[in-house]
């Protein structure tokens, strides 16, 4: 009776209500510090992939929420970020919590059955968002694994837009890591953080796949140059 309750609709929405104001909390009571000379034009809005692995999601939103910040301060365009979700009930709460943060969602697959059609029908999404002069936020190891291995469509939206993608990480000195497929990193408040941006990877349109092994060495780079950035 207790797991039916706790997977009800109701249940499960106040509980990411719950989730997204805690993050919100040691989120901005976490003192940041970005490493990224290659940010550049990108953390002010021209089109790119972000790309990080799925551990490191819960501590994103502090890079995202500075760079849409610094954007409403600037004059000219303000540049949307969007990330990509499940249309399952999962991926939808996901979705909310995510959204707290101002990012706007984009519908991937909504069950195991139609993966490959809401695939890329998710695909084509992206591409539209990134046409539009927009970015786009991905976990290229998400949303279930295996962990800290690079699905191919973060390659193939790069190449079919045209745009780079940008190999980001997290880590905050006051942390829990969660028994989960990832090891995903929940902060705690009142600590140091460390966000960390790579150099833009190009991917070539004709020949993405040759650009995997290389996206996941510079997300794996960028995971351990923020663990150490964090600990020293």
């Amino acid at each position: 009776m207790i797991k039916t309750l706790l997977r009800h609709p109701r249940a499960l929405a106040l509980g990411t209500q719950a989730l997204g104001f805690y993050l919100r909390f040691a989120l901005r009571t976490t003192r940041w510090t970005l490493h990224g000379v290659e940010l550049g034009c990108y953390m002010h809005g021209s089109p790119a992939v972000f790309a990080f692995w799925h551990e490191c999601l819960p501590l994103m939103p502090a890079l995202w929420t500075r760079a849409l910040h610094e954007r409403a301060a600037a004059q000219g365009r303000r540049g949307r970020m969007h990330v990509l979700v499940s249309r399952h009930q999962d991926g939808r709460l996901i979705g909310d919590m995510m959204r707290g943060f101002g990012l706007d969602l984009v519908h991937g697959s909504s069950a195991k059955g139609t993966e490959q059609k809401g695939g890329a029908s998710g695909l084509r999404a992206l591409l539209t968002v990134l046409a539009a002069g927009d970015q786009v936020v991905i976990t290229p190891d998400g949303p279930r694994g295996p962990r800290r291995q690079v699905a191919r469509g973060v390659a193939q939206l790069a190449a079919l837009a045209g745009v780079p993608v940008l190999p980001c990480a997290a880590r905050c000195t006051r942390r829990r890591v969660l028994p989960t497929w990832d090891r995903m990193v929940l902060p705690l408040p009142f600590g140091r953080g460390v966000l960390v941006c790579g150099a833009p990877i190009h991917v070539p349109r004709d020949h993405w796949a040759d650009s995997l092994p290389t996206i996941a060495a510079a997300l794996t780079g960028a995971a351990d140059e923020a663990e150490a950035l964090c600990a020293a």
